[in-house]
């Protein structure tokens, strides 16, 4: 059984004697020759930037339906090469543990007949896909495009907090991030040796190329969305555009005798690689659920038949689900051979009475999560919630423990963030965006997203979280 300490939060620029680190020691010299106002005035400009470009998103649930900015803290988090290479290293390997899971899952089923996890944890998951049984996909890749949250808690110390396995977003700010950095302060980058980013649109098409079926030589690909009402439908265009591959929603595509075509003005085109942002129950109206206005129909046919590659695969969700997290580690141990290099959050899972009974004990001091649930929806964070909030959740777990699992409340590191008293600290998490064809690939560093709120935890962008530039710098 897990057990709980009293955070103790690591502060990423400070050490412990308020001396600068050394790797934002530049940064700190550079910054101390400006007044404050020049940092507001740099903020409004980003904040401009952004909108005119249309870099917004929606957040489900709310009446006016209004796209927001995700606000954009122009303080990098910083990173030293060294350290980023041993984080790259547990990264990959957990990537790769992961879709080793998922074809055994849909093949063999060795795992379980190992007992290193259970059947009815895998098949009677609401997400495993019973249709991809026995289904080969090139390169035996499930998860091409990977978002692997990790959390810091120390000096060389860091936790994987989530693996997201479906549709993951977050990459196209990634990108502009660094784009309105070398904008607004092309100096700095003059005096710290920052590795790129920009080369991941082509990282990403490569990836896609190598996931089409192996007969075809020169595939064509699309970016699959939803729509232009979706949260993340400009991150969807954004790629599209700076992959030079079309956008497509599913009314543009057809089947036809178990191939898919795009349709254009100068008549069906073959489609070999989809890359969708479309979840799996939505893909196939025939296949999945019928009332589905956003899918191909045949499409799940296509698939099968090995016409067309979807990028991420039909069932991927049933190893981002929460209760499979646990046993990640295990998969590490089982498929290669290898001691986890990234460790996880310590869990408790609601579905076992020791557990649950604990949990309900502690509800004020844990994190408590939908084992399905995505973007922060859903959620107890118990130190920052009323009692009548913590007694309502109570009554939810009660209903359906399995649903839940658990987490203490993390000492997330600290980075210095421009907010409406200065520059202060606030925490933060980190997605590195990882992508699995012939090989794993990732750009250094990923998407940082940090929480505004002073003493919040929560740093997903639907509940008020923002994102920074994250830096790798090459000769630390």
């Amino acid at each position: 059984m897990n057990t709980i300490s009293k955070p103790q939060y690591f502060n990423e620029m400070l050490a412990a004697d308020e001396s600068v680190r050394e790797i934002y020691q530049r940064y700190v010299q550079w910054r101390g020759q400006l007044p404050d106002s020049a940092l507001e005035r740099k903020s409004a400009e980003a904040e401009l930037l952004f909108r005119r470009m249309g870099i917004t998103f929606a957040v489900y649930g709310e009446a006016d339906g209004a796209e927001r900015l995700i606000p954009f803290d122009i303080v990098p988090r910083i990173f030293g090469g060294a350290e980023w290479r041993r984080l790259e290293i547990g990264i990959k390997q957990r990537v790769r543990a992961l879709n080793a899971f998922l074809h055994d899952i849909y093949h063999e089923q060795e795992i379980i007949k190992a007992g290193v996890i259970s059947a009815n944890q895998v098949l009677d998951n609401a997400l495993y896909r019973p249709e991809m049984r026995g289904i080969d996909l090139p390169n035996h890749v499930y998860a091409h495009i990977a978002g692997i949250d990790l959390v810091r808690v120390a000096e060389n110390d860091f936790y994987v907090l989530e693996d997201n396995l479906r549709t993951p977003s977050g990459v196209s700010y990634m990108l502009e991030n660094r784009k309105a950095m070398m904008r607004l302060f092309p100096e700095l980058f003059s005096l710290h040796t920052v590795q790129p980013v920009e080369h991941y649109p082509q990282m990403l098409l490569d990836t896609l190329r190598e996931s089409a079926p192996p007969y075809v030589d020169d595939p064509t690909i699309v970016v699959m969305t939803p729509g232009s009402y979706n949260s993340a439908y400009f991150e969807h265009a954004f790629l599209a555009s700076q992959m030079g591959v079309e956008l497509v929603e599913g009314q543009d595509l057809f089947v036809h005798q178990q191939k898919v075509y795009m349709r254009t003005t100068d008549g069906p085109q073959q489609v070999h690689v989809i890359y969708r942002r479309v979840d799996d129950d939505f893909l196939d109206p025939l296949a999945f659920r019928p009332d589905s206005s956003l899918g191909v129909p045949g499409l799940m046919d296509a698939y099968c038949s090995g016409n067309v590659a979807l990028a991420n695969g039909i069932g991927t969700g049933v190893a981002d689900d929460k209760s499979t997290y646990l046993f990640v580690p295990d998969m590490i141990r089982f498929y290669l051979g290898e001691t986890p290099l990234l460790s996880n959050v310590p869990t408790w899972r609601l579905s076992d009475a020791q557990d649950l009974n604990y949990v309900l004990a502690h509800l004020p001091e844990l994190v408590v999560k939908e084992v399905q649930g995505s973007g922060g929806y859903g959620m107890l964070v118990g130190p920052t919630s009323s009692k009548e909030q913590i007694e309502a959740y109570r009554l939810r777990i009660l209903a359906e423990p399995a649903n839940f699992i658990a987490q203490p409340t993390l000492a997330l590191s600290c980075c210095p963030t421009l907010v409406a008293s200065g520059v202060a600290p606030r925490h933060v998490d980190l997605r590195p965006f990882v992508l699995s064809g012939k090989e794993i690939r990732l750009v250094p560093g990923g998407l940082t997203r940090v929480a505004l709120t002073e003493g919040s935890l929560v740093v997903n962008s639907s509940q008020g979280g923002g994102t920074k530039d994250t830096w790798v710098l090459e000769d630390y």
